[in-house]
């Protein structure tokens, strides 16, 4: 009996690869704040990636088309009054985005439908409830509306955007910064990773931890947790060597780990972006040049090493397209778009076929733009999967997708501009001031009539006295 010596796997032989210069995205100054966020978000039509801004924070949001070089004037969302942390594309409108800042708040912008022409300053929504910077936000996976925000005051807010009110706030489960947050595949628990070095499960709905698992890395640098599609939970983070490691978890029973496996000595954190179809984990570390990728299985031992990407320039950050947002004639099952000091470079994945048919054993129906959820439903206590749809034609996106609430949806309401406002006040003002001065000019108005008829009534007086003086001194002179 022969003994199988290589792994049977689709995905061994990925091929990575960066796209021609003249379809990066130039002269662009990524953001240098000292946080361990992606700093770039993307999806089937937009990139967006948090720069240097004078001032206060903001973020370019450019059209996928929009390659070359980036002109220093191109407009940008700039309406926090501190650096800009972490941003989030809606998975439910791809024209909706929020993001999270130093200013301790949290705001929800609409992007227009051909991108911005002008510089966006005013949030459609903006979500007070931090008293420290917020350097996490998440959109739930399958309830619209829906937004979870994590802050260094070591809270976890998750919001009603259709309404702007803050319906969940998990305050005490965490004694120190939360390092991540990851939503179940259909948004029912939560697994964060936090600086005492435990991985929490959490119902959130009932404000209790499931399970919890201390010093899963032992190591005191940051950790990432992620909840993979059959409920397990993958972690990254660093032994007490300061070696970094990878673990598998039952989310169940978190004493002991499926699997850990050690990387290497470099200190950068490692950011994981999952493929739920795929079974597909691909690191990128800040500050490596390089993007490793594992397949998960039930087989020992779990997970699995494919590849590695190299190139020659650190990466500062890194988006992740989804899946609906890949060409599938191109056997392309991941895209990356990789942030240089200067350059957002976007990465291709491919698995090299000689067919040019449809390869469906590559592209399972995957998570759609529908919602399966309303906000007011999931928070009620419902829960709904991911409502799946087939690439086999190629994704097309729906134009003008009205978000649709029970209650009020602020989404779908025009915000003021700035000469609006001016106007409406102007408009107060001068509503104030004819409330002031009409009872003023009321009592004006008697104290001249009484006026009159005293100077009427002096008149008749004098007439009547010099009428009378005449008529005397004719009468003397007869």
């Amino acid at each position: 009996m022969l003994r199988r010596v290589v792994r049977q796997s689709k995905f061994r032989h990925v091929f990575g690869q960066a796209v021609r210069n003249d379809q990066c995205y130039d002269d662009i100054r990524v953001s240098r704040v000292t946080w361990d966020s992606s700093f770039c978000a993307v999806n089937p039509k937009f990139v967006a990636i948090i720069i240097e801004a004078s001032g206060g924070g903001a973020f370019l949001v450019l059209p996928l088309t929009k390659t070359g070089r980036i002109d220093k004037v191109y407009p940008t969302v700039c309406g926090h009054t501190g650096p800009v942390l972490d941003i989030d594309w809606c998975p439910h409108n791809d024209l909706v985005i929020a993001s999270g800042s130093e200013d301790c708040t949290v705001m929800v912008w609409q992007i227009p439908e051909n991108g911005l022409e002008t510089p966006l300053s005013e949030p459609v929504v903006v979500l007070e409830g931090h008293s420290k910077r917020v350097g996490i936000v998440s959109w739930h996976p399958t309830a619209r509306n829906v937004l979870l925000s994590a802050g260094c005051d070591n809270q976890i807010i998750i919001w009603n955007v259709g309404t702007g009110q803050a319906m969940i706030n998990l305050e005490d489960m965490h004694p120190d910064v939360i390092f991540s947050v990851s939503w179940s595949r259909n948004g029912s628990l939560l697994c964060t990773a936090c600086k005492d070095k435990k991985v929490r499960v959490i119902d959130p709905r009932k404000k209790k931890v499931v399970t919890e698992k201390d010093k899963a890395h032992e190591g005191a640098r940051p950790m990432r947790a992620i909840f993979l599609a059959d409920g397990n939970i993958f972690t990254t983070g660093f032994s007490r060597m300061s070696e970094r490691q990878l673990a598998l978890w039952k989310s169940d029973n978190m004493d002991e780990p499926i699997c850990v496996q050690e990387m290497d000595t470099s200190n950068g954190v490692l950011l994981p972006f999952y493929d739920p179809d795929t079974s597909v984990v691909y690191l990128c570390g800040k500050g490596d040049s390089s993007i490793r990728y594992f397949e998960i299985t039930d087989e020992a031992p779990y997970v699995h090493y494919l590849s590695t990407f190299s190139t020659k320039e650190p990466q500062r950050g890194m988006g992740y397209m989804p899946k609906r947002g890949l060409d599938v004639n191109k056997c392309e099952i991941a895209r990356f778009y990789k942030l240089h000091e200067r350059k957002c470079e976007p990465i291709i994945m491919t698995v090299p076929r000689k067919s040019d048919l449809f390869q469906d054993d590559l592209y399972p129906d995957t998570a759609g733009p529908d919602p399966a959820l309303e906000a007011e439903e999931w928070f009620s206590g419902k829960n709904g999967g991911p409502i799946l749809i087939s690439l086999k034609d190629g994704y097309v996106s729906t134009k003008n997708r009205d978000l649709k609430v029970v209650k009020t949806n602020v989404l779908e309401t025009k915000p003021t501009t700035k000469s609006e406002r001016l106007c409406v006040s102007v408009i107060v003002i001068i509503i104030i001031i004819m409330t002031i001065i009409a009872p003023l000019k009321t009592e004006f108005t008697k104290c001249f009539d009484r006026q009159s008829k005293r100077a009427q009534q002096q008149n008749k007086n004098i007439e009547h006295n010099t009428i009378k003086e005449i008529s005397t001194a004719t009468r003397n002179h007869d």
